[in-house]
């Protein structure tokens, strides 16, 4: 897979938006070089404010100011913005204040972090408050447009972003975010693979793989968790007949538990789920990290033709 590459689409972004939203301000916990907001900082210093290392005061800190009318970002690394802050979050979304709270290099995007920087379930968290909307980018593309809908709709929203440089997957000419809208990258008849995150690229290299053994996998970005896209997924169930899920995070609560949600309501097929199993990580590099952990396009490949074993048993076919 080729891929075009945009530098810090995150941070660039958030510093661009700064000249068109005025009302636009950024609150952060001492890490404004880890989440790109000094290049907000920089060109917009009175409408950025730095509390240090306290998490918990940024996340109060940015309700208040939400309730007073501004529009927030507010960041930290993925762990510490869905657990160590999980009470505050939780007022956020009771308030429904307007408050974007960024998860930085969640689960094993922060390999050379440890364990104790790897956010797993921060995706199960998000989804299970009232009001919360959760994104996960997996490409520049749909970082970018996602920052521009948070900012032109109110309410809170959890927003996992990259870290540094991001691949361009999907088209930006022909593509404007829509919250619980998925995105189809690569048409398929025979398994559907829903990413989300960091999986996006992962996935579309299984299908590539698979492609070469005549298997025909369809790729879906859900970018948005949620809300969810379910017509896409029954799409894709009714469609394929089995679907494998691929997210950067625990296999309990995330992408995989919410399309088996909508596939066991709606159209009952095989769902596979890629994910990391219910387990902490650990220190490495990236890809060694996704190998180990079985998040790696190897992974989604074996579990597409486990998709399609049981697809293909007979209390399936029969549908």
């Amino acid at each position: 897979m080729t891929e075009l590459i945009v530098e810090k689409p995150f941070g660039n972004t958030l510093a661009r938006l700064g000249d068109r939203y005025t009302n636009l301000v950024v609150v952060d916990a001492d890490l404004q070089r880890a989440t790109e907001t000094s290049f907000f900082q920089a060109r917009f210093p009175d409408r950025y404010f730095n509390v240090g290392v306290a998490e918990a005061n940024m996340v109060g800190i940015s309700i208040g100011l939400a309730l007073s009318g501004k529009t927030v970002f507010c960041g930290t690394f993925a762990c510490f913005a869905s657990q160590r802050v999980c009470d505050q979050v939780s007022i956020m979304a009771h308030v429904n204040a307007n408050v974007k709270l960024i998860g930085i290099e969640p689960a094993l995007s922060s390999g050379h972090n440890g364990a104790t920087h790897q956010g797993m379930l921060d995706l199960a968290v998000m989804r299970a408050m009232p009001n919360m909307t959760v994104f996960d980018p997996g490409d520049a593309t749909e970082t970018i447009g996602i920052m521009e809908y948070m900012l032109e709709h109110q309410g809170p929203a959890y927003f996992r972003a990259p870290r540094r440089n991001a691949p361009v997957i999907i088209d930006p000419k022909a593509y404007e975010f829509q919250a619980g809208k998925a995105t189809r990258v690569r048409e398929g008849r025979e398994v559907a693979i829903i990413a989300c995150g960091i999986m996006l690229p992962r996935a579309i290299t299984a299908a590539e793989q698979l492609a070469q053994e005549g298997i025909s996998a369809r790729v879906v970005s859900m970018a948005s968790v949620k809300p969810i896209d379910e017509n896409e997924i029954i799409s894709a169930a009714r469609d394929a007949g089995c679907i494998v899920t691929a997210e950067n995070h625990t296999i309990l609560g995330g992408l995989g538990s919410a399309v088996a949600e909508v596939v066991t309501q709606h159209c009952p097929v095989p769902v596979i789920r890629v994910g990391v199993a219910d387990c902490f990580g650990e220190i490495g590099p990236v890809d060694w990290l996704a190998e180990k952990y079985g998040i790696s396009s190897s992974h989604i490949v074996a579990a597409s033709k486990k998709a399609l074993e049981a697809k293909n048993r007979p209390h399936y076919s029969s549908r």
